[in-house]
């Protein structure tokens, strides 16, 4: 069995390909689990890191909004992962980009995939960023899609991408609408939620760094160990568990950025810890006040998918498993 991951480089696509590799089979076409022979690894750049010198593996560079190229790392593929994306902020403030990546490039997968003839699964990465505007206190499953963005207007598009291919039995779709992912190992980069990780992750590695919104800012969150655990659930079960919309919205737990910090402080031991600086960003603070303040997904709760049990857990987690690896990287913002 062929397994893809576009977006194989980054931090999620390594994360869930390590997953893969470890567990070793999936299910299949029928459902029934399969071992998985080939896990392709696709991105701007090629995909490297410990646990990734396997046999199994394969990584290569490319551009995701050529069709040509697409066509061809999905050959023989049973399962794509759709990771591959500009981030939020990014996608803001180039809107060509934007587009090219995150809309182009999905329906390149979703037309190679059809191509195929052989109903492969496809998994869509989703965000919170497909809510804005004036929201309930926590969405729910039947929340309607307002973006005021255009990262979220894109991802909005896909999930009706994916509903539409999978209506048509091009291919068994599922959209994932996900919190925001935290600790994430890396740099802060141009995502508008980037500062989520930072503020523990930087600190907990001896670095200063900067938070552009006010410590009040609620984001919601989820470990990148759950959020593994999550997409192994998904692909298992059967597309149609999903409704007719084919989308699952992940529950995460609300934090503030203050309390954030504040979780370095209980986990801090014997480091040495940076401080955070707050430098605030009306850019930056519009994006993340636009987006849901909770989530309430009955169906992700009936499906059997969990959440962190708190903000403590996260940050141990981080701690069990990436903070080695970040010292590696750690420098000052």
């Amino acid at each position: 069995m062929k397994v893809v991951i576009t977006g194989g480089a980054g931090f999620l696509g390594k994360k869930l390909a390590r997953r893969i590799l470890q567990q070793g089979v999936i299910a299949g076409p029928t459902g029934a689990p399969e071992r998985v022979r080939e896990l392709l690894l696709f991105d701007v750049a090629k995909a490297t890191g410990p646990g990734l010198d396997d046999p199994r593996v394969k990584t290569l560079a490319g551009d995701i909004a050529n069709f040509s190229t697409v066509q061809s790392i999905v050959q023989g593929a049973a399962t794509v992962f759709h990771f591959a994306a500009v981030v939020s902020a990014g996608a803001e403030a180039d809107f060509d980009l934007g587009y090219r990546v995150n809309l182009d490039g999905t329906r390149n997968v979703l037309e190679a995939c059809r191509a195929l003839g052989t109903n492969p699964r496809v998994i869509f990465t989703s965000s919170l960023a497909a809510f804005g505007g004036d929201l309930p206190p926590a969405v729910t499953d039947d929340t309607p899609l307002t973006p005021q963005t255009s990262y979220g207007a894109q991802k909005s598009i896909g999930e009706f991408l994916v509903r539409d291919y999978t209506r048509k039995g091009y291919l068994r779709g599922t959209a994932v609408r996900l919190p925001t992912i935290c600790v994430r190992t890396g740099l802060p980069n141009k995502a508008a939620s980037t500062w989520a990780s930072s503020v523990v992750r930087e600190p907990l590695t001896g670095v200063d760094v900067v938070c552009p919104v006010t410590p009040q800012t609620i984001m919601v969150v989820l470990s990148p160990r759950k959020t593994v655990d999550a997409f192994m659930r998904l692909h298992d079960l059967p597309a149609d568990a999903f409704g007719p919309g084919r989308t699952l919205l992940l529950n995460g737990i609300n934090v503030t950025a203050k309390e954030l910090e504040a979780a370095v402080g209980r986990h801090a031991g014997n480091r040495k810890v940076g401080k955070v600086v707050w430098q605030h960003d009306p850019a930056i603070q519009r994006i993340c006040d636009g987006w849901p303040q909770g989530i309430d997904s009955k169906r992700s709760r009936t499906l059997g998918f969990e959440t962190d049990k708190d903000l403590d857990e996260v940050v141990r987690h981080f701690i069990a498993d990436d903070i080695d690896e970040q010292m590696k990287i750690a420098k000052p913002a």
